[in-house]
Protein backbone atom coordinates (compact mmCIF):
# COMPACT_ATOMS: atom_id res chain seq x y z
CA UNK A 1 0.00 0.00 0.00
CA UNK A 2 2.80 2.35 0.98
CA UNK A 3 4.69 1.43 -2.20
CA UNK A 4 1.64 2.29 -4.37
CA UNK A 5 1.26 5.65 -2.65
CA UNK A 6 4.93 6.45 -3.17
CA UNK A 7 4.68 5.57 -6.87
CA UNK A 8 1.56 7.77 -7.28
CA UNK A 9 3.29 10.74 -5.59
CA UNK A 10 6.36 10.23 -7.79
CA UNK A 11 4.25 10.21 -10.96
CA UNK A 12 2.44 13.42 -9.93
CA UNK A 13 5.71 15.13 -9.09
CA UNK A 14 7.23 14.11 -12.39
CA UNK A 15 4.16 15.41 -14.25
CA UNK A 16 4.42 18.79 -12.50
CA UNK A 17 8.13 19.03 -13.34
CA UNK A 18 7.48 18.27 -17.03
CA UNK A 19 4.72 20.92 -17.12
CA UNK A 20 7.00 23.55 -15.62
CA UNK A 21 9.78 22.70 -18.05
CA UNK A 22 7.40 22.95 -20.99
CA UNK A 23 6.13 26.31 -19.75
CA UNK A 24 9.69 27.63 -19.52
CA UNK A 25 10.38 26.86 -23.19
CA UNK A 26 9.67 29.80 -25.49
CA UNK A 27 6.60 29.36 -27.60
CA UNK A 28 5.52 26.25 -25.67
CA UNK A 29 2.34 27.91 -24.40
CA UNK A 30 0.69 30.66 -26.45
CA UNK A 31 0.80 33.92 -24.54
CA UNK A 32 -2.09 36.34 -24.61
CA UNK A 33 -1.19 39.55 -26.36
CA UNK A 34 -2.49 42.83 -25.10
CA UNK A 35 -5.23 44.36 -27.21
CA UNK A 36 -4.03 47.13 -29.46
CA UNK A 37 -4.89 50.44 -27.92
CA UNK A 38 -7.49 52.54 -29.64
CA UNK A 39 -6.09 55.11 -31.99
CA UNK A 40 -5.46 58.26 -30.03
CA UNK A 41 -7.74 61.17 -30.72
CA UNK A 42 -6.46 63.97 -32.87
CA UNK A 43 -3.66 65.82 -31.05
CA UNK A 44 -2.54 69.34 -31.82
CA UNK A 45 0.92 69.60 -33.32
CA UNK A 46 3.47 72.23 -32.36
CA UNK A 47 4.40 74.73 -35.06
CA UNK A 48 6.40 77.91 -35.49
CA UNK A 49 5.29 80.76 -33.26
CA UNK A 50 3.77 78.57 -30.53
CA UNK A 51 4.64 79.40 -26.92
CA UNK A 52 5.70 76.37 -24.85
CA UNK A 53 5.79 76.17 -21.05
CA UNK A 54 8.73 73.79 -20.44
CA UNK A 55 9.04 72.33 -16.95
CA UNK A 56 12.07 70.27 -15.87
CA UNK A 57 11.40 68.50 -12.57
CA UNK A 58 13.40 69.86 -9.66
CA UNK A 59 15.46 72.06 -11.99
CA UNK A 60 13.84 75.50 -12.24
CA UNK A 61 16.87 77.02 -13.96
CA UNK A 62 16.18 74.81 -16.99
CA UNK A 63 12.44 75.54 -16.97
CA UNK A 64 10.51 78.44 -18.46
CA UNK A 65 8.38 79.64 -21.37
CA UNK A 66 10.01 79.25 -24.77
CA UNK A 67 8.78 80.43 -28.17
CA UNK A 68 9.19 78.11 -31.19
CA UNK A 69 11.27 79.94 -33.81
CA UNK A 70 10.68 80.02 -37.56
CA UNK A 71 12.85 76.94 -38.00
CA UNK A 72 10.66 74.94 -35.60
CA UNK A 73 13.21 74.85 -32.74
CA UNK A 74 13.24 75.99 -29.13
CA UNK A 75 16.40 77.18 -27.42
CA UNK A 76 16.98 75.41 -24.10
CA UNK A 77 19.21 76.96 -21.44
CA UNK A 78 22.64 75.30 -21.69
CA UNK A 79 21.34 72.43 -23.91
CA UNK A 80 20.82 74.54 -27.04
CA UNK A 81 18.33 74.05 -29.88
CA UNK A 82 15.79 71.21 -29.93
CA UNK A 83 13.54 70.50 -32.89
CA UNK A 84 9.86 70.39 -31.79
CA UNK A 85 7.85 71.45 -34.87
CA UNK A 86 5.34 68.81 -35.89
CA UNK A 87 5.49 67.07 -32.50
CA UNK A 88 2.81 66.79 -29.84
CA UNK A 89 3.54 68.20 -26.39
CA UNK A 90 4.36 64.70 -25.07
CA UNK A 91 6.70 63.97 -27.99
CA UNK A 92 8.42 67.33 -27.50
CA UNK A 93 8.96 66.53 -23.81
CA UNK A 94 10.69 63.27 -24.78
CA UNK A 95 12.89 65.17 -27.28
CA UNK A 96 13.96 67.62 -24.55
CA UNK A 97 14.72 64.75 -22.15
CA UNK A 98 16.89 63.08 -24.79
CA UNK A 99 18.81 66.30 -25.37
CA UNK A 100 19.43 66.82 -21.64
CA UNK A 101 20.77 63.26 -21.35
CA UNK A 102 22.90 63.44 -24.50
CA UNK A 103 24.50 66.69 -23.34
CA UNK A 104 25.19 65.13 -19.89
CA UNK A 105 23.27 67.92 -18.21
CA UNK A 106 20.91 65.57 -16.31
CA UNK A 107 21.10 61.79 -15.95
CA UNK A 108 17.37 61.12 -15.45
CA UNK A 109 15.46 64.22 -16.53
CA UNK A 110 11.68 64.44 -16.22
CA UNK A 111 10.22 67.04 -18.54
CA UNK A 112 6.66 68.25 -19.01
CA UNK A 113 5.57 70.61 -21.80
CA UNK A 114 2.34 72.57 -21.99
CA UNK A 115 1.45 74.61 -25.05
CA UNK A 116 0.23 77.85 -23.51
CA UNK A 117 -0.31 79.62 -26.84
CA UNK A 118 -0.90 78.19 -30.28
CA UNK A 119 0.04 80.58 -33.06
CA UNK A 120 -1.79 78.51 -35.68
CA UNK A 121 -4.56 77.01 -33.64
CA UNK A 122 -7.29 78.78 -35.60
CA UNK A 123 -9.54 77.33 -38.28
CA UNK A 124 -10.87 79.74 -40.90
CA UNK A 125 -14.65 79.51 -41.39
CA UNK A 126 -15.84 81.47 -44.42
CA UNK A 127 -18.59 81.62 -47.00
CA UNK A 128 -22.28 81.58 -46.17
CA UNK A 129 -22.03 81.72 -42.38
CA UNK A 130 -23.34 84.52 -40.17
CA UNK A 131 -20.01 85.34 -38.51
CA UNK A 132 -17.09 84.34 -40.77
CA UNK A 133 -13.65 84.50 -39.21
CA UNK A 134 -10.88 82.52 -37.55
CA UNK A 135 -11.98 80.32 -34.66
CA UNK A 136 -9.70 78.61 -32.13
CA UNK A 137 -9.42 74.85 -32.27
CA UNK A 138 -8.41 73.26 -28.98
CA UNK A 139 -9.18 69.58 -28.99
CA UNK A 140 -11.13 67.61 -31.56
CA UNK A 141 -14.01 69.35 -33.35
CA UNK A 142 -16.10 68.57 -36.40
CA UNK A 143 -17.21 70.71 -39.33
CA UNK A 144 -20.63 71.10 -37.73
CA UNK A 145 -19.03 72.39 -34.51
CA UNK A 146 -17.12 75.06 -36.41
CA UNK A 147 -20.12 76.15 -38.49
CA UNK A 148 -22.13 76.40 -35.29
CA UNK A 149 -19.37 78.50 -33.67
CA UNK A 150 -19.60 80.86 -36.66
CA UNK A 151 -23.27 81.50 -35.89
CA UNK A 152 -24.71 78.96 -38.29
CA UNK A 153 -25.45 79.31 -41.99
CA UNK A 154 -27.18 82.16 -43.82
CA UNK A 155 -30.52 81.76 -45.65
CA UNK A 156 -28.65 81.53 -48.97
CA UNK A 157 -26.25 78.79 -47.82
CA UNK A 158 -25.89 75.59 -49.76
CA UNK A 159 -25.53 72.16 -48.21
CA UNK A 160 -22.14 71.81 -49.87
CA UNK A 161 -19.13 72.57 -47.64
CA UNK A 162 -15.54 72.70 -48.89
CA UNK A 163 -12.80 71.68 -46.44
CA UNK A 164 -9.24 72.64 -47.36
CA UNK A 165 -6.66 70.95 -45.16
CA UNK A 166 -3.46 72.82 -44.35
CA UNK A 167 -1.49 69.63 -44.95
CA UNK A 168 -2.89 69.25 -48.52
CA UNK A 169 -4.33 72.56 -49.78
CA UNK A 170 -4.24 71.41 -53.42
CA UNK A 171 -6.91 68.77 -52.83
CA UNK A 172 -9.93 70.29 -51.05
CA UNK A 173 -12.73 67.98 -49.97
CA UNK A 174 -16.39 68.75 -50.64
CA UNK A 175 -18.87 67.31 -48.14
CA UNK A 176 -22.62 67.67 -47.71
CA UNK A 177 -24.07 69.19 -44.54
CA UNK A 178 -25.79 66.38 -42.67
CA UNK A 179 -26.46 66.41 -38.94
CA UNK A 180 -27.03 62.65 -38.72
CA UNK A 181 -24.68 60.77 -36.36
CA UNK A 182 -21.77 59.22 -38.23
CA UNK A 183 -22.01 61.59 -41.22
CA UNK A 184 -18.83 62.87 -42.85
CA UNK A 185 -19.22 66.41 -41.50
CA UNK A 186 -19.62 64.98 -37.99
CA UNK A 187 -16.55 62.72 -38.15
CA UNK A 188 -14.07 64.49 -40.46
CA UNK A 189 -10.81 65.37 -38.73
CA UNK A 190 -10.21 69.14 -38.66
CA UNK A 191 -6.73 70.45 -37.84
CA UNK A 192 -5.38 73.91 -37.01
CA UNK A 193 -4.83 75.94 -40.16
CA UNK A 194 -7.63 74.24 -42.11
CA UNK A 195 -10.29 76.26 -43.94
CA UNK A 196 -14.02 75.47 -43.92
CA UNK A 197 -16.06 77.24 -46.62
CA UNK A 198 -19.85 77.03 -46.80
CA UNK A 199 -20.96 77.40 -50.41
CA UNK A 200 -23.70 79.74 -51.57
CA UNK A 201 -26.88 78.46 -53.15
CA UNK A 202 -27.66 79.58 -56.66
CA UNK A 203 -30.57 82.03 -56.96
CA UNK A 204 -32.92 82.57 -59.90
CA UNK A 205 -35.59 85.25 -60.15
CA UNK A 206 -39.06 85.12 -61.68
CA UNK A 207 -40.77 88.49 -62.14
CA UNK A 208 -43.67 89.95 -64.04
CA UNK A 209 -47.21 88.66 -64.39
CA UNK A 210 -46.85 85.53 -62.23
CA UNK A 211 -48.55 84.30 -59.08
CA UNK A 212 -45.64 84.84 -56.70
CA UNK A 213 -42.73 86.84 -58.09
CA UNK A 214 -39.42 86.57 -56.25
CA UNK A 215 -36.06 84.86 -55.96
CA UNK A 216 -35.77 81.11 -55.55
CA UNK A 217 -32.80 79.13 -54.23
CA UNK A 218 -31.16 76.35 -56.21
CA UNK A 219 -30.29 73.71 -53.59
CA UNK A 220 -26.81 72.19 -53.88
CA UNK A 221 -26.22 74.46 -56.88
CA UNK A 222 -28.28 72.18 -59.13
CA UNK A 223 -29.97 73.80 -62.10
CA UNK A 224 -33.63 74.69 -62.42
CA UNK A 225 -35.38 74.72 -65.76
CA UNK A 226 -37.65 77.56 -66.86
CA UNK A 227 -40.82 75.56 -66.13
CA UNK A 228 -39.56 74.53 -62.68
CA UNK A 229 -38.81 78.16 -61.81
CA UNK A 230 -42.21 79.19 -63.13
CA UNK A 231 -43.85 76.52 -60.97
CA UNK A 232 -42.06 77.89 -57.90
CA UNK A 233 -43.54 81.30 -58.78
CA UNK A 234 -47.03 79.67 -58.81
CA UNK A 235 -47.31 79.88 -62.59
CA UNK A 236 -48.21 82.65 -65.01
CA UNK A 237 -51.38 84.68 -64.47
CA UNK A 238 -54.19 84.52 -67.02
CA UNK A 239 -53.33 88.06 -68.14
CA UNK A 240 -49.72 87.11 -68.99
CA UNK A 241 -48.32 87.11 -72.52
CA UNK A 242 -46.42 83.85 -72.40
CA UNK A 243 -44.94 84.00 -75.89
CA UNK A 244 -43.21 87.32 -75.13
CA UNK A 245 -41.38 86.05 -72.03
CA UNK A 246 -37.66 86.76 -71.80
CA UNK A 247 -34.72 85.27 -69.95
CA UNK A 248 -32.23 87.90 -68.78
CA UNK A 249 -28.75 86.49 -68.16
CA UNK A 250 -25.57 88.20 -66.98
CA UNK A 251 -22.54 87.33 -69.08
CA UNK A 252 -18.93 88.62 -69.08
CA UNK A 253 -19.90 90.85 -72.00
CA UNK A 254 -22.95 92.25 -70.18
CA UNK A 255 -26.63 91.41 -69.88
CA UNK A 256 -28.12 89.17 -72.53
CA UNK A 257 -31.84 88.76 -73.28
CA UNK A 258 -33.10 85.45 -74.64
CA UNK A 259 -36.59 84.84 -76.03
CA UNK A 260 -38.50 82.18 -74.12
CA UNK A 261 -41.58 80.71 -75.91
CA UNK A 262 -43.41 79.66 -72.77
CA UNK A 263 -46.56 78.56 -74.57
CA UNK A 264 -44.68 76.13 -76.79
CA UNK A 265 -42.58 74.88 -73.87
CA UNK A 266 -45.74 74.20 -71.86
CA UNK A 267 -47.17 72.34 -74.84
CA UNK A 268 -44.00 70.25 -75.16
CA UNK A 269 -43.14 71.69 -78.55
CA UNK A 270 -39.93 73.36 -77.36
CA UNK A 271 -37.11 72.22 -75.07
CA UNK A 272 -37.35 73.41 -71.47
CA UNK A 273 -34.07 75.38 -71.11
CA UNK A 274 -32.07 75.30 -67.86
CA UNK A 275 -31.57 78.46 -65.82
CA UNK A 276 -28.27 79.54 -64.33
CA UNK A 277 -27.40 81.24 -61.09
CA UNK A 278 -28.55 84.88 -61.29
CA UNK A 279 -30.92 84.40 -64.26
CA UNK A 280 -34.12 86.47 -64.38
CA UNK A 281 -37.27 85.12 -66.04
CA UNK A 282 -39.59 87.96 -67.04
CA UNK A 283 -43.19 87.16 -67.93
CA UNK A 284 -44.93 90.32 -69.29
CA UNK A 285 -48.62 91.04 -69.04
CA UNK A 286 -51.00 91.72 -71.94
CA UNK A 287 -52.58 95.17 -71.92
CA UNK A 288 -55.46 93.94 -74.07
CA UNK A 289 -56.20 91.11 -71.69
CA UNK A 290 -55.95 93.43 -68.72
CA UNK A 291 -58.50 95.79 -70.30
CA UNK A 292 -60.75 92.89 -71.19
CA UNK A 293 -60.68 91.43 -67.68
CA UNK A 294 -61.19 94.86 -66.20
CA UNK A 295 -64.23 95.37 -68.47
CA UNK A 296 -65.65 92.01 -67.43
CA UNK A 297 -65.05 92.79 -63.76
CA UNK A 298 -66.70 96.23 -64.16
CA UNK A 299 -69.70 94.67 -65.91
CA UNK A 300 -70.09 92.04 -63.19
CA UNK A 301 -69.85 94.73 -60.53
CA UNK A 302 -72.47 96.89 -62.32
CA UNK A 303 -74.89 93.97 -62.75
CA UNK A 304 -74.46 92.94 -59.11
CA UNK A 305 -75.12 96.49 -57.92
CA UNK A 306 -78.18 96.73 -60.17
CA UNK A 307 -79.65 93.48 -58.84
CA UNK A 308 -79.13 94.61 -55.23
CA UNK A 309 -80.68 98.01 -55.98
CA UNK A 310 -83.66 96.37 -57.75
CA UNK A 311 -84.36 94.10 -54.78
CA UNK A 312 -84.20 96.94 -52.31
CA UNK A 313 -86.57 99.15 -54.23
Amino acid sequence: MRTSMRMLISVCAMSMVLTLVAAAQPGAIPQKTAAAPNSAPHALRISSGDLLDVGVFDTPELSGKLRVNESGDISLPVAGLVRVEGLTSDEAAVAVENRLRSEAILQTPHVSIFVSEYATQGVTVSGEVKNPGIYPLLGSHSVLDLVSAAGGVTPTASKAVTVSHKSDPQHPVIVIMDSKPGSVVATMDISPGDTVTVSRCGVVYVVGDVGKPGGFLIENNDRLTVLQALALAQGANRTATQDKSRLIRKTPEGREELHVPLKKILAGKEVDPPMQDGDILFVPSSEARNLAYRGVEATIGFVSSYLVFDRVF
